[in-house]
């Protein structure tokens, strides 16, 4: 989408689930944008904010100190309203009312098509991945999943000191309704003899009490099953383990502190850079584009294409963790 007319204020706002690392790409779309002499406003909690005229002008100072920080200063909301026609409207109207040329949209999926229907009614808009479970299709890589991937990794570490120490299976369930990016290199990094995901149908004889078994067989006594939300009920899987096979089992979620945290350098090198490839699409009047990273690259698609794409798990890095966690 391009248009002809001039950029000369440009929106961001921070929307679904947050993030690790959205704060460093809001500092990089205010600061990218006022170097190229675009003002900028920050939307308070998402299209929600939006539609309430949350809204307030930034500044480089405005961003200072916040690289280092979890969560997203603009704070986050989902917004139903949204979903309707009437609410993409009136999103179009508060642009205007405000002088918002065009919109960088930090967030997931769901996020996304909110700038697909701006984009769509003349509102330029160009998303940037911001999402733990690394499930945009168009993009390799996500803001805020390394940071995630680290602070699981870090917990399950932990637990498996108690784990060994009491001769237990501990069964960790990660984020990942839909996803199992999470649980697949968490478990592979801290050893788990089990990993499941919710791309992969889930055998209980096969992929866990056999596996589990084996393990047994060959002198381990403490086991780690790592498991994505989207499989089922954790404290399911630790019951039909202690009840099958005898093995003291406890379940741990860690829910939503993968969520916080302070980003990893990865992430806050990845979110900046993505929030200046925004700022540059719209300053060249292109929007409707989501900016993604392919085969290690900065690049960006169309909306609609980029919502048409599909996810798949890394086949190979999953037959690697079968293999070798024992």
């Amino acid at each position: 989408m391009h248009t002809d007319k001039e950029i000369k204020t440009i929106g961001v706002l921070t929307s679904g689930g947050d993030a690790p690392g959205m704060n460093a790409a809001i500092r990089a779309v205010v600061r990218t944008a006022i170097s190229m002499g675009i003002k900028v406003k920050g939307i308070m909690r998402g299209y929600s904010g939006l539609l309430n005229e949350e809204i307030m002008d930034m500044s480089i100072r405005s961003v200072s100190e916040i690289i280092q920080r979890g969560g997203t200063i603009l704070y986050t909301a989902r917004c139903l309203e949204f979903k309707e026609m009437s609410g993409v409207m009136k999103g179009k109207e508060m642009c205007e009312k405000h002088g918002i040329d065009g919109l960088v949209v930090i967030g997931g999926d769901g996020s996304f098509r909110g700038a697909q229907d701006l984009s769509n009614v003349g509102v330029p808009c160009v998303g940037v991945p911001g999402t733990i479970d690394n499930d945009i299709a168009c993009s390799e890589y996500t803001i805020g999943y390394d940071t995630a991937m680290n602070t699981a990794m870090e917990m399950v570490d932990k637990l498996r000191d108690t784990a060994h120490s009491h001769e237990r299976c501990s069964v960790v369930e990660v984020m990942g309704r839909r996803a199992g990016h999470i649980a697949l290199n968490t478990g592979i990094a801290c050893g788990a003899c089990v990993i499941l995901v919710p791309e992969k149908p889930f055998d209980p004889q096969k992929d866990l009490l056999d596996r589990i078994r084996y393990s047994q067989s060959v002198g381990k006594r403490h086991f780690i099953v790592v498991v994505a939300e989207g499989v089922g009920s954790a404290g399911d899987i630790a019951g039909l383990i202690q009840n099958t096979l005898g093995i003291d089992s406890r379940t741990t979620v860690l829910g939503h502190v993968q969520r916080g945290g302070s980003p990893t350098l990865r992430d806050r090198v990845m979110a900046t850079k993505m929030g200046y490839r925004a700022v540059e699409l719209l300053s060249q009047n292109i929007g409707n584009r989501v900016v993604a990273i392919q085969k290690g690259e900065l690049v960006d698609f169309e909306i609609n294409e980029a919502l048409a794409m599909q996810k798949t798990i890394d086949e190979r890095l999953l037959n690697i963790g079968h293999a070798i966690s024992i």
